[in-house]
């Protein structure tokens, strides 16, 4: 009959129950597994104190130090007693982290490698760890005046101090300010001053608007890209570490976005410091945020008084990424700078 159509006509597809069920049990898995993974113990959480048995184990105790009133520093120091009052005798080194984590989480594999020859220092920088201050100065020169007290009340007389990124230009900032106390200084991956035109420059390439929002991530994803970027080859983690490590690592953000503004200066305002100690410098030959152009123009101002040494496949975070390799470099350092044969 014109204008009707037989049921055949349409072909509708057949849909089995079993199929509906079995994706709805799926995405029910995955919530469930979404779930127990938010419900789990903070791995970073865990590991803190793990580490904390093992710095001890290595001869090192966390000291709060009131530098001024309402300014502590939390620095881990060798264990003052009988046992360890050989400590006085071996060559002090301080070690100064960057910006991401605080100093035991970034200098642990070189404390386990010096501890036993070097009386080592790890001092948490103001508003990261253990150290804060009430004080609204947020400069370089502030940190590196407070690291010096705290080392002062620590009975710390002359160190090399080891700076990685952040914790590098602390250390220029402090063998600028404290020539008698800075005996030499090892930069890793960062000069004395970050200047506008080197800021410009790096946040370009990185394509980040500003070094706030590279270096302080809001999110597991945003941690995971700033670790790929600073490594030469990151390992595949689960995405709840970079989780867990948001929930502990990150604190402080508003203070440490103020650190970061008072980091950049404007080019007009720095010329370049001659200083009086040995300065190594020490690179990874792929790091994309500060490139080797960047250490072998710092080597040139810096002059005969200065050494450069690259470790290949290595990225900005050369010393986690490498750290027998980087500890073997350090020690030689140490070695060519303390010639009593305190390494072995």
């Amino acid at each position: 009959m014109c204008g009707q159509t037989t049921p055949s006509a349409y072909h509708f597809p057949t849909i089995n129950d079993q199929d509906v069920h079995g994706e709805v049990h799926t995405v029910h898995n995955q919530a469930q597994r979404e779930r127990e993974r938010e419900r789990m113990v903070n791995t970073v959480k865990i590991y803190k104190p793990l580490l904390r048995a093992t710095m001890s184990f290595a001869g090192l105790r966390p000291e709060k130090i009131e530098v001024e009133p309402g300014t502590v520093m939390n620095i881990w120091a060798p264990t003052r007693s009988k046992k360890n009052a050989n400590n006085s005798k071996k060559p002090a080194v301080v070690f100064l982290h960057g910006f991401v984590a605080d100093g035991i989480l970034t200098w642990q594999f070189q404390v386990l490698a010096l501890a036993r020859d070097y009386a080592v220092y790890v001092p948490d920088l103001l508003f990261f760890g253990g150290s804060s201050t009430g004080d609204g100065r947020r400069t370089v020169g502030f940190q590196a005046e407070c690291l010096a007290r705290g080392l002062a009340k620590l009975g710390v007389q002359q160190c090399t101090v080891v700076g990685f990124s952040y914790g590098a230009v602390v250390a220029f900032r402090l063998a600028e300010l404290q020539p008698e106390l800075v005996e030499s200084v090892v930069a890793t991956c960062s000069g004395p001053v970050v200047t506008e035109s080197l800021t410009r420059e790096c946040l370009e390439r990185l394509r980040f608007p500003t070094w706030s929002e590279f270096l302080l991530p809001d999110s597991a994803s945003a941690l995971k890209k700033l670790l790929e970027i600073g490594s030469f080859h990151f390992p595949r983690l689960p995405k709840c570490v970079f989780k867990h490590a948001l929930e502990v690592i990150f604190d402080y953000r508003k203070e440490r976005v103020e650190l970061l503004e008072a980091l950049v200066i404007p080019d007009e305002d720095f010329a370049f410091p001659r200083y009086p100690q040995k300065v190594h410098l020490v690179w990874g030959e792929n790091d994309r945020i500060f490139p080797l152009e960047v250490a072998q123009s710092l080597k040139e101002n810096l002059g005969d008084n200065a050494t450069l040494v690259c470790i290949e496949k290595a990225g900005h975070i050369v010393a986690v990424e490498r750290p027998f390799v980087y500890n073997k470099c350090l020690k030689k350092i140490l070695a060519s700078i303390y010639k009593a044969g305190h390494t072995k």
